[in-house]
C-alpha cells in the first residue's frame, strides 16, 4: 500500500474555494484519490457521488451532524450508501451542548455510543471527531473527552483523532493515541503555525510547515490504527495550494 492509497482530504477546508465541481477538480488536480465529505454533500447524494465518479475519486468518510442522527437517520444511512462511504464521524457537538461536567459527557459519549450500534447493523462505523474543548477538566480533574469515552464504553463508537486540536489544547497526542487506541479509525492531518504568524488563517499551516513533527505523529497515527489520514485546514487562505503543498509533504511519508 503506498501513502496516496491511505491520504484522504476534507472538503470543508475548500469551502470558500468555489462549488463541489471545483473543489473536486482541485483536490484531484494536487494527486489526492480520496476525499472526506460533509453533511450537505448528502443533499444530492446521487449528484455528489457522480462527480465524485466522474474523477476518479472515493469518499473515505464523511461528517454528519447530531441532529441528523438525531432526527434524520434513515436520510444518513442512505446518503453514506449512495455516496459510497462506510465511515461517518461527528465532528463537533451543538454549541449549546459543549459545556457540562462529568456526567453530561457521559451521557452524550453513551447517545453516540449507542447510534453508534445501530449504524453498525446498517454496515456503516460511526466515530467522534473531537477539538479542543474536550479537553476540560471535569469534577475529578480527568479531561471531559475521557468521561466521553467512558459513556460509549460497550457500544462501537470509534474515534477521529483531530491531532492539531489536541495540541492546541494542550495535550499530548502522542498519550491519547496510547489511551484510546482501541477507538481510533481515522486521523484529521493539519498543522499549527508557528506563534504570531498566520493570524489571517486562524493559526493554521500547510501540512509539513508548521509545529506539529508529522513524520512521528503519522506513524503514531498509523500505529494506533488509523485507516485513514485526512488532511484538514480550518480558514486557508489559498485552498488549492494548501492541499496541494499538503499534499506533496505527505506523500514521501511511509504508509
Amino acid at each position: 500500500m503506498s501513502t496516496p492509497d491511505v491520504i484522504s482530504i476534507q472538503l470543508y477546508s475548500l469551502r470558500n474555494y468555489g462549488d463541489l465541481d471545483k473543489q473536486l477538480d482541485a483536490v484531484a488536480a494536487a494527486g489526492y484519490r480520496h476525499v472526506e465529505t460533509i453533511q450537505s454533500h448528502f443533499d444530492d447524494a446521487a449528484g455528489t457521488r457522480r462527480k465524485l465518479d466522474a474523477r476518479g475519486l472515493t469518499a473515505s468518510s464523511g461528517h454528519i451532524g447530531l441532529p441528523a442522527l438525531r432526527e434524520r437517520l434513515d436520510w444518513v444511512v442512505a446518503g453514506a450508501k449512495t455516496v459510497g462511504l462506510t465511515q461517518l464521524f461527528m465532528p463537533a457537538l451543538p454549541t449549546e451542548e459543549r459545556k457540562g461536567g462529568g456526567e453530561h459527557w457521559r451521557r452524550t459519549g453513551q447517545e453516540l455510543g449507542e447510534f453508534a450500534t445501530r449504524l453498525a447493523d446498517k454496515g456503516i462505523k460511526l466515530g467522534y471527531h473531537n477539538h479542543h474543548w474536550e479537553l476540560e477538566a471535569a469534577e475529578d480533574g480527568r479531561p471531559v473527552l475521557a468521561h466521553f469515552f467512558d459513556g460509549a464504553n460497550g457500544h462501537p463508537l470509534t474515534w477521529q483523532v483531530d491531532v492539531a486540536w489536541l495540541a492546541r489544547g494542550g495535550a499530548d497526542p502522542s498519550e491519547w493515541l496510547v489511551k484510546e487506541k482501541a477507538r481510533v479509525a481515522s486521523a484529521h492531518v493539519k498543522d499549527i503555525a508557528p506563534a504570531g504568524q498566520k493570524a489571517d488563517e486562524d493559526g493554521w499551516t500547510d501540512v509539513g510547515t508548521g509545529t506539529l513533527d508529522w513524520p512521528r505523529l503519522w506513524r503514531e497515527c498509523r500505529a494506533a490504527g488509523a485507516e485513514w489520514m485526512v488532511v484538514e485546514h480550518d480558514n486557508p487562505k489559498h485552498p488549492d495550494a494548501f492541499a496541494k503543498a499538503s499534499f506533496d509533504f505527505l506523500k514521501g511519508l511511509q504508509a
